[in-house]
């Protein structure tokens, strides 16, 4: 018997998590220089600037960024003088996006082989 979204408890909870969790992260982590600055944080700490050149993008672009991770707990800093230094707050999270990325990749290759095989 097919399961009705909405009677099981696991998929309740499932949605319940998911709608409270999508509003607050899924905005941060659709800006695609967002992503890659995690990706930057996982090699090791950095500061705005270094993040800003290595991006190629503007230090108040940098810090706006910044400062979303950090507001959602994705990274945290660490004052070293007069400058702040950033990091990842957890690795599982590159991993994921690796995760996400093989998926994303390879649904595209066989949309891409089923569109040339219709032709």
């Amino acid at each position: 018997m097919p399961v009705v979204w909405g009677t099981n408890p696991e998929f309740e909870a499932i949605s319940r998590e998911i709608t409270r969790l999508c509003p607050e992260f899924c905005p941060a982590l659709t800006e695609p220089r967002r992503v890659v600055l995690l990706y930057a944080l996982a090699q090791g700490p950095r500061n705005v600037s270094a993040l800003a050149a290595l991006l190629g993008i503007a230090q108040p672009a940098a810090s706006r960024h910044l400062k979303m991770l950090h507001q959602l707990g994705l990274v945290q800093s660490v004052h070293r003088g007069s400058s702040v230094e950033y990091s990842l707050t957890d690795r599982r999270l590159i991993d994921a996006f690796d995760t996400l990325r093989l998926v994303l990749r390879e649904a595209l290759a066989r949309a891409a082989q089923e569109n040339a095989e219709t032709r």
